[in-house]
């Protein structure tokens, strides 16, 4: 067993990691590890995860762009069980060299990847298929006091969602969300 941990910038500061699971599979099924804190741990990522999530979704939809600010800022570590999505991670820590800029990532079941996205990154995704079934753990449980987010369609961010060729479904509260410009930063 074991992951394969890929950091998407080059820093001291923290930013999102792809992770490779592993896979074992044989004429019966398959197995696979989905955490392991020691592995985690070594690769620096010291996460107390609180609360675990699952969201379904429908060819299209756009969830985010999320995030919780202080005191009850969550990481994320992001998978997908069933179906494939663009996960987007967006630095809005203003002292960052990174501020603003997207990170993103394909995650599916197929290609066993997850994300892990840290404090102080607004989080979203597309559903690129039907039936998605999407994974989240979270390094703090859900405070509605804490809730904040992003528009997803911020041109300043320019996620480009229309590249998909798809009818985007979103939520009248993502509809919503500030702009990067308005919003609740770190």
């Amino acid at each position: 067993m074991g992951f394969e941990f890929a950091k998407l910038e080059k820093s001291d500061q923290e930013y999102p990691i792809l992770i490779q699971k592993s896979s074992y599979g044989d004429d019966r099924g398959s197995f696979e590890e989905t955490y392991k804190y020691s592995e985690f741990s070594s690769n620096n990522i010291n996460i107390d995860f609180t609360q675990d999530n699952l969201s379904y979704s429908k060819k299209g939809v756009v969830r985010g762009l999320h995030y919780q600010i202080n005191p009850k800022a969550q990481a994320k570590l992001c998978s997908v069980l069933q179906g494939k999505v663009i996960d987007f991670a967006v630095d809005i820590r203003k002292s960052s060299s990174t501020f603003g800029k997207v990170f993103s990532v394909e995650l599916s079941y197929k290609n066993k990847k997850m994300f892990y996205i840290p404090v102080g990154f607004a989080h979203g995704f597309i559903s690129l298929e039907d039936n998605t079934i999407f994974s989240y753990k979270c390094g703090e449980e859900y405070s509605k006091e804490s809730e904040a987010g992003i528009r997803y369609d911020d041109p300043e961010l320019d996620l480009k969602l229309e590249r998909f060729g798809i009818d985007l479904i979103v939520s009248p509260k993502d509809l919503e969300l500030p702009y990067l410009n308005q919003a609740k930063l770190f």
